[in-house]
């Protein structure tokens, strides 16, 4: 079965279950400061699993891009991935466990033609929280999984949420495929490693508390995640992803160039074909190579993937292997778009990088001058700063004939990885769900201050670029070529703080993007649209297309504040703001 069959078959069996397809989000999440990147099929949707009506209804269903990174130590084996697709169906507050479960099941055995014998699942085992989910463990008896089948698991597994330390959150139950060509045993163990998750369904039920309590949720939500690449795996019979059609032409671009094979390779080969493919998707959506935040994240992926290639003896080698992942996703229409773009800019970042790299065989001459050992430290300078991987660390200290202690570098890389992992935990606990009182109005200002910034700079091309709200602060990037003077930030703040003082309503209305742009709503009129978009209104100041969260009055934001007007990108300013 090819990528696109499996998604098709997806979308139109949830179609005839009267789910609605919505759009495949951006890569860079719209007002979510809590993540980096879209990391699932529900980010898109938080609103609306927290009670605000989707203008396409109750049911949904769709494929969405992902970008995570939290494991990317894991890829290089057969099934992890930096960039994947997630195929996604919701209820908000429609159907619940028993259809949730029962369609997934039809889905698996019918239209997927899964033989039930080669399936299992695992349910909530309950805790001081929650009870055990005997209600789900008897949906999948009484569809035919047998007793000996269904485990129950606790928290760490089947378990979501919620994002941020209150919210949505619940059991979830989880399907297994058994990839291996031996008879499936009768007994289920989730730890025999032929067992493989393929689809998730996070069943909603409760709200976590301010105070750590856990109550009935008043809407029920379903939340499912099937990934395309593990999917397809399992369907084609493989036990490699790489060996999939989404995959392997990008593997043999990689032994042509390389003149190697990829049986022997397989770990170089793997994170090169991730994290470029990755590389040209995150780039489509408009990140660049940076030392901040997605561009970071890029840059990472990109050096990472030039180390391999030293690996397999290949130079300036980016730029050659990418075509077939235009060829595999010539859906997506913003990579033929942005071709141009990304061939550049992977260009550039791999020249930059093997002069860092030079740079580093410098430092490291300095660092080793007259030395026995080389100390922990300047080892993980020279892998952190000059990107200098393990390996090459290891082969130039043998052939000085200097002493490296690898698992002192690997405690310090340990220790490294865990602020990393705690850094984006941060990121993620700030509130994914976090639609308090002081995100919702910083949110409501960041619309005023676009329209302000239109009116004060007199250019109505200016478009926001990107924006970050905590409940401390806004952060709005927008397209303007130049720094703002002082007295243009001061006008800019005045008339923000003018549709403040003159209590403007805020009104949100539904409509077909469409009309929306016929009435002057404001928004990047592209395929990232559905047939019905949520309109808000300020007052006669201004219309732009949004999901919210926003105030009903502009009276509820007091004063607004400019802190820090700077350059956030070439093209690109940032401003900071407050409410006091």
């Amino acid at each position: 079965m090819k990528r696109q069959e499996l998604i098709q078959k997806y979308i139109e069996f949830f179609k005839s279950k009267g789910h609605k397809e919505i759009k495949n989000s951006s890569l860079i999440p719209e007002n979510d400061p809590t993540v980096l990147f879209t990391t699932a099929g529900m980010h898109p949707l938080v609103p609306f699993l927290l009670g605000q009506p989707h203008p396409q209804g109750k049911r949904l269903v769709n494929v969405q891009r992902c970008i995570r990174t939290g494991d990317i130590e894991e890829v290089g084996n057969t099934t992890h991935h930096t960039f994947f697709e997630m195929l996604g169906n919701w209820s908000l507050g429609d159907y619940f466990k028993k259809e949730a479960i029962e369609m997934s099941f039809e889905f698996l055995t019918k239209t997927l033609k899964i033989s039930k014998e080669k399936l299992a699942v695992t349910v909530f085992i309950g805790d001081q929280d929650a009870p055990k989910d005997k209600e789900a463990a008897s949906i999948w008896q009484e569809l035919g999984i047998s007793k000996d089948r269904i485990a129950f698991l606790p928290k760490e597994d089947n378990w979501w949420g919620p994002a941020g330390n209150t919210g949505p959150c619940g059991p979830d139950t989880e399907m297994f495929y058994w990839r291996s060509e031996k008879p499936a045993p009768k007994k289920f163990n989730p730890k025999d490693k032929n067992w493989v998750e393929i689809w998730n369904d996070v069943l909603m039920q409760y709200t976590k508390t301010s105070e750590a309590k856990y109550i009935e949720a008043k809407q029920k939500n379903i939340d499912t995640g099937m990934g395309v690449e593990r999917m397809l795996t399992v369907v084609n019979g493989k036990d490699d992803n790489y060996l999939t059609e989404i995959w392997h032409p990008i593997i043999k671009k990689i032994e042509t160039i390389s003149k190697k094979q990829y049986k022997g390779n397989e770990k170089a080969m793997r994170i090169i074909a991730d994290h470029i493919k990755a590389s040209v998707f995150i780039i489509a959506d408009g990140i660049t190579p940076s030392n901040k935040e997605q561009g970071y994240i890029l840059r990472r992926l990109i050096r990472r993937a030039v180390n391999y290639g030293r690996e397999l003896e290949i130079k300036n080698f980016t730029n050659k292997i990418i075509e077939p992942i235009f060829e595999i996703y010539e859906d997506y229409s913003q990579l033929k778009k942005n071709k141009e773009k990304i061939l550049e800019e992977l260009k550039k970042e791999e020249e930059k990088f093997d002069q860092t790299i030079e740079k580093g065989f410098s430092i490291f001459n300095k660092l080793t001058k007259d030395k026995k050992e080389m100390e922990c430290k300047d080892a993980f300078l020279l892998y952190q700063s000059y990107g200098f991987p393990e390996e090459l660390i290891e082969e130039e200290c043998k052939k000085r004939k200097i002493k490296f202690s690898k698992e002192s570098f690997d405690k310090e890389c340990k220790i490294h990885q865990e602020l990393s992992r705690t850094a984006g935990a941060g990121v993620f606990k700030s509130g994914l769900a976090d639609h308090s009182e002081e995100t919702t109005r910083l949110h409501t200002a960041a619309h005023l201050l676009l329209q302000a910034l239109k009116i004060v700079l007199k250019d109505n091309s200016i478009i926001q670029k990107g924006s970050n709200i905590t409940s401390e602060r806004l952060r709005l990037d927008f397209s303007f070529p130049r720094k703002l003077e002082e007295f243009e930030i001061k006008e800019v703040e005045d008339l923000v703080n003018k549709q403040i003082h003159l209590e403007c309503e805020v009104i949100r209305e539904e409509m077909s993007p469409q009309e929306a742009k016929k009435k002057g709503a404001s928004g990047i009129f592209d395929e990232k649209y559905g047939d019905i978009v949520s309109v808000y209104t300020i007052g006669k100041f201004s219309k732009e297309i949004c999901t919210g969260p926003h105030v009903r009055n502009t009276k509820e934001l007091h004063q607004f504040k400019i802190i820090k007007e700077e350059s956030s990108s070439s093209g690109v300013r940032r401003i900071k703001a407050i409410l006091e």
